[in-house]
């Protein structure tokens, strides 16, 4: 097992890691839209959604993975009737391969963040 780290990305803010590696898998923590430096972006869930993407793809290439080596994603959502606008910008991202999804709306997320997505991937 080995921890990924990066600073590229928002240093994690409890006790966990950015991700983990298991036998070739990568397993992301979730990324909400902080800047590596640690702020919030501030705007639409649409640019949030774009942040976090940023993050994801930092993580993924600090773990000798991609977005086209992602397997699953699992999206939480502040609000589901921000659905659409997600699925916007995570079409941008992920444009021909289609990894496995989950989406559920959740109550709360850290830093009120409006959306947070984690990632399984394959390590290259």
């Amino acid at each position: 097992m080995r921890k990924v780290e990066t600073k590229k990305a928002p240093q994690a803010i409890g006790p966990y890691s950015q991700g983990i590696i298991v036998n070739n898998m990568f397993y992301s923590s979730g990324q909400i839209a902080l800047t590596p430096e640690g702020e919030m972006v501030q705007g639409d869930v649409k640019e949030q959604t774009h942040q976090v993407f940023k993050n994801l793809q930092a993580v993924l290439e600090a773990a000798g993975a991609s977005l086209e080596t992602v397997v699953k994603t699992t999206v939480f959502l502040k609000n589901m009737d921000d659905f659409a606008a997600v699925n916007e910008v995570y079409g941008q991202y992920f444009r021909e391969h289609k990894p496995a999804r989950s989406c559920v709306e959740v109550a709360r997320l850290p830093k009120d963040a409006l959306v947070e997505i984690e990632v399984v991937a394959l390590v290259k």
